[in-house]
């Protein structure tokens, strides 16, 4: 027993590092956009443009991904994405004009999807192999990538403001951890998928309802968790006016809300199952969030913000697991849904803010948390269970 926990142990570590390295790369490049745009003499427009292309990249990436997760397994193609990753770094430290950059960051896009697929199907397939919950656990590590990447970028530039130098740090640190990982990886085989989805693959049909609604959850989600990372501040000063100090602080607590519930998250997964966090998780904060709309002042507001990002913390980590459940064609859907939720949830709530204000805007955000509670009671959670025979007595199948 002791061995198995160690494996385990093992496992999780080195794909937390894929995690990690997704948060890192992204926090590192996206902290270096004013350099980005003064050497590039690029306008705010064609900052925004340079963002969306990332998000469009991912989004559009689900066939290519869903297909090299067949042919190469999720082992094989987190690393290799995760090395493309630092290949993009490398890129964008030396991209010569705007035309040249646009493509190099969709081609993050792609790579950022590929990640997310692989690393996933790397979490679910820890899950299963020992019966126990960890994907919580593992998202929070993508925030902890971020924060690592925030400190590098302030003290590196704090002594040099060249992109090559921080970027080649960055690099350094990524492909690190990408070789310290890569033999813990679980392993498995290219094309290996649940037998559902791979049926359906084979005909070439729609994706199953089943598929639809983890879709939609993540969908629902993921808008939720970006509008709320882009219009908490400005719905503190400007509606409920709080002064420029507070208003930050909405942004700081949905975050550490967040990376406080996806540490004890696993623990209520296998306590109470995926289902019920899931569904009492986005009524939580659907309901926090509509109360505090409705009361008005800092403190109820922030308490609202508080609820969300205690309720929606769990939604993408158990929807990554339902949907690998049903193969890489289902997860690799579900991903690319996901990342269109959190590239135009936002902007979706921008426009109902310019034409109904900014409490309806929010109110949106909040309509969003309870369809996912009600797409929540349409799909097949996996309930935990105990871990196989062979893991418990094999030394190690990897």
């Amino acid at each position: 027993m002791i061995r198995v926990r160690d494996d385990f142990r093992r496992h999780q570590l080195a794909i937390a590092a894929l995690f990690f390295v997704l948060g890192f790369q992204y926090a590192t490049w996206v902290s270096r956009v004013p350099a980005l745009k003064a050497r590039l003499d690029l306008s705010e427009a064609e900052i925004g443009l340079l963002l969306m292309t990332c998000g469009v990249g991912a989004a559009v990436s689900f066939p290519l991904v869903a297909a090299l997760m067949r042919r190469f397994g999720s082992r094989l193609l987190s690393v290799l994405s995760a090395l493309a990753l630092g290949g993009v770094l490398l890129a964008l430290s030396v991209v010569p004009n705007y035309a040249v950059t646009l493509v190099v960051l969709f081609c993050d896009g792609v790579a950022v999807g590929c990640l997310n697929v692989a690393m996933n199907a790397q979490g679910a397939a820890l899950e299963a192999r020992f019966g126990r919950t960890t994907m919580s656990r593992l998202h929070a590590t993508f925030s902890a990538g971020s924060l690592l990447a925030a400190l590098l970028a302030s003290g590196v530039t704090a002594l040099t403001d060249t992109l090559a130098v921080h970027f080649g740090v960055a690099v350094v640190v990524l492909v690190a951890l990408v070789a310290l990982a890569r033999p813990a990886l679980v392993a498995d085989g290219p094309g290996e998928e649940a037998a559902p989805e791979k049926k359906e693959r084979r005909r070439f049909a729609l994706p199953a309802m089943a598929t639809l609604w983890m879709g939609l959850a993540m969908v629902f989600g993921t808008v939720t968790e970006g509008a709320m990372n882009d219009w908490s501040a400005l719905y503190l000063k400007d509606v409920v006016e709080a002064s420029a100090g507070i208003a930050p602080l909405g942004i700081a607590v949905v975050s550490v809300m967040m990376v406080l519930a996806r540490i004890f998250a696993d623990g209520w997964r296998t306590r109470f199952g995926d289902g019920r966090i899931v569904r009492a998780g986005s009524l939580l904060a659907a309901t926090g969030l509509a109360l505090a709309l409705l009361a008005g002042g800092v403190a109820p507001t922030l308490l609202g913000f508080a609820c969300v990002g205690l309720g929606v913390a769990a939604v993408t980590p158990c929807v990554y697991v339902a949907a690998a459940r049903r193969g890489s064609d289902a997860l690799s859907l579900v991903a690319a849904m996901g990342t269109t939720g959190l590239l135009a949830g936002p902007a979706v709530i921008g426009f109902i803010a310019d034409g109904a204000g900014l409490v309806w805007g929010m109110a949106a955000v909040a309509a969003s948390a309870a369809i996912v509670s009600l797409c929540a009671t349409r799909i097949q959670w996996p309930t935990p269970s105990p871990a196989p025979l062979d893991a418990r007595l094999a030394p190690d199948a990897t």
